[in-house]
């Protein structure tokens, strides 16, 4: 055990004595909340767990859902929705604009069973799959279920109600008209009312024989005044939410030998998928969260999300990421003044309140990565003019040590982040490498790609000199000058391909200086963590090689997310926020495995470099119906004689069969 002196610091010898300690006892699963099924589904069986409570978001192309739900201690099962439309804006029309409404009532409460309130509800179980489902028994002999999910193109929100008699004898259950309305003030809408219909289906009284059953439905949905309110039918809306759910499900599918890993990525998929919402401005991916819709961000859609939507191949994931790149095109100036950091209001307004947070990095980075995965030389094209601009962007922001400034990073001014950081410089570095690879594909001038080139390779030596530091006892990397504390952006070299200080990064990284029971502290010793820097370190440190070390990081962390107290997507941040499924964290969380566990570098058009990482412990794993690069392609990774037979289908046909050595960088092209 290496044993870290700071001279401002005791040694960590006990602290890390006691993180092993901690780390043994919380990577076990005894105290899971939540269990996989069979279907792919996750499921909380009520046992002595309670009282419990959570929340999770679902979305759809017209509506966004907040759902706070919990089980009591006496066993009744209780809920509140937030229901987002985003395309109903109010004033001031601003980031936050998005028409919100909180209910608290329960359908169940409006029921008579033999004239009488259903009494003495125990919950059975929860499961998720997509859609909340609630099973639970009542003192009236009913067996009672609560199916929860948005519609996937309405501005809409259903909830399935469903009740069996148990008994051996008929009962009388009355279900209530409803159909009432909420009409806002007309002040304080852009487009003046925006009415709430809340309409109950399939009302009336009913005689249930034994073992019979009867299911209603409310609807929730929001319109502008002299706007139809539809009629739907929800078991339609359920199955047209179950089928995008399965669309997303069988695309890009992750087989390994561990289910937490595949049920947590096929999870992802869906929270990555589903926040696009259909604006005037075009379809475009919105963070959630009760707060950031019908708008775009340099870090969320054009860094973090854009890039994996390829791999994905959901067209309209593609659709939204292309018309983010282009939203923020239309801000390329000949003074090089700053792009917006966010475009809102369905892009006809902007934010820019935190300055330039390296946005022109950010954008460059993803578009280009976009570009190159995508593998469609028209929309490479049109992208060319923006990534050569945020380029010649950061190129004049360089300071007299060849690094990046900027006014802030992505945290937007919530840390200090010097005047020029790690990450945005970080960001360049690989813009400049991906650039090359998309302006070959394209045919760019060749000598504008050397001097893109050459410019990379300044800037790596830049960040060493500049970064490169002793932190807290760690050979790593400074946040910014005059940092002293390890923060957790330390990563992001590694993500980028620059291992020059890896082993001591590694180490800080997974040091109880850093890793909490939640991931990656944001700064060393503070409870506030944002899950967007572990799922980079995750992704970093697999990149690195480091495999087995991450592969016990990425399972605890997947397993507290999936099946602990707080289920089943990655999270924003903590404490602000209260841990919101944002989407393009669930984004991120793919990318460890299409970047990190089976490196995949996009090269050109239709070529990737590919440095598999197989654990030791695994003696195969598999990506299948990947859709990047124009291709439907399959990868299998096999351990054989200590070394790894890589095998790439395409069509049924192999394109590509080979046996390598652990670690070694292949080409493909397809």
């Amino acid at each position: 055990m290496k044993i870290v002196f700071n001279k401002s610091r005791k040694p960590i010898l006990f602290a890390v004595i006691a993180f092993c300690f901690m780390t043994s006892k919380t990577f076990s699963q005894e105290d899971n909340r939540w269990k996989i099924d069979a279907d792919g589904a996750i499921s909380w069986q009520i046992n002595n767990n309670i009282p419990h409570d959570d929340h999770i978001e679902m979305s759809g192309k017209k509506i966004s859902c907040v759902l706070r739900y919990g089980v009591a201690a006496d066993g009744s099962f209780h809920a509140t929705r937030s229901l987002v439309w985003p395309m109903l804006r109010t004033i001031p029309n601003n980031t936050h604009a998005s028409f919100t409404r909180r209910f608290a009532q329960d359908a169940f409460d409006l029921v008579t069973v033999n004239y009488k309130p259903i009494t003495e509800e125990k919950v059975l179980s929860l499961s998720l799959n997509g859609t909340l489902l609630v099973k639970s028994k009542s003192g009236n002999s009913l067996e009672l279920t609560r199916q929860f999910f948005p519609s996937t193109t309405l501005a809409g929100y259903c909830e399935i109600y469903t009740l069996k008699n148990t008994s051996d004898k008929t009962c009388i259950v009355e279900i209530p008209k409803l159909n009432t309305v909420y009409t806002s003030d007309p002040a304080k809408g852009t487009e003046g009312s925006y009415a709430v219909n809340v309409t109950l289906f399939n009302s009336g009284n009913f005689n249930l024989q034994a073992n019979e059953t009867i299911s209603f439905s409310v609807f929730y949905s929001g319109a502008k005044a002299n706007e139809q309110v539809p009629t739907v039918n929800a078991e339609e809306e359920k199955n047209k939410r179950i089928n995008l759910i399965h669309e997303i499900w069988d695309k890009l599918i992750l087989e390994t030998p561990d289910p937490v890993l595949n049920t947590e990525f096929a999870f992802a998929k869906i929270r990555a998928s589903e926040s696009i919402f259909e604006t005037k401005g075009g379809p475009m991916h919105g963070p959630g969260g009760e707060s950031y819709y019908a708008a775009i961000w340099a870090n969320d859609q054009a860094e973090y999300i854009g890039p994996f939507f390829p791999y994905l191949g959901y067209e309209y994931g593609n659709q939204a990421s292309l018309n983010a790149y282009l939203q923020f095109a239309k801000f390329m100036n000949k003074e090089y003044k700053p792009i917006p950091s966010s475009i809102v209001a369905e892009g006809t307004d902007i934010w820019d309140g935190a300055g330039d947070r390296g946005d022109g990095a950010m954008i460059a980075y993803g578009a280009s990565r976009y570009a190159l995965s995508r593998g469609n030389t028209n929309e490479a094209q049109q992208l060319w003019p923006l990534i050569e601009w945020c380029l010649e962007y950061c190129h004049r922001k360089l300071n007299s040590d060849g690094v990046v400034t900027s006014d802030s990073d992505e945290l937007e001014g919530r840390l200090p982040a010097g005047k020029a950081n790690l990450n945005t410089s970080s960001l360049y570095y690989d813009a400049l490498n991906s650039a090359v690879y998309l302006g070959k594909a394209l045919g760019k001038n060749e000598a504008q790609l050397k001097a893109y080139k050459a410019e990379a390779e300044k800037l790596k030596v830049a960040i060493e000199k500049y970064f490169g530091s002793k932190v807290e006892g760690f050979e790593t990397y400074r946040y910014y000058k005059g940092n002293d504390i390890l923060r957790a952006w330390i990563c992001t070299p590694l993500t980028m391909g620059i291992y020059d200080r890896k082993d001591g990064t590694i180490d800080a990284l997974f040091s109880p200086r850093l890793w909490t029971k939640d991931g990656l502290a944001s700064v060393a010793g503070d409870k506030i963590f944002w899950d967007r820097s572990t799922l980079y370190a995750l992704r970093g440190v697999l990149a690195a090689g480091e495999t087995d070390k991450a592969l016990d990081f990425l399972h605890y962390y997947s397993n507290r997310r999936l099946l602990g107290d707080h289920v089943p997507y990655p999270v924003e941040a903590y404490p602000e926020g209260d841990q919101r499924h944002l989407s393009a964290e669930s984004g991120l969380y793919c990318r460890i495995f299409t970047e990190g566990l089976f490196g995949i570098r996009p090269t050109g058009l239709h070529s990737f470099d590919f440095t598999p990482r197989l654990p030791k412990s695994w003696p195969v794993m598999k990506l299948r119906h990947v859709f990047a690069f124009e291709r439907n392609f399959d990868i299998t990774v096999e351990r054989v004689n200590q070394k790894l037979k890589i095998t790439i289908t395409d069509s049924k046909k192999t394109v590509f069969n080979k046996v390598i050595k652990d670690g070694d960088t292949v080409n493909i092209t397809l």
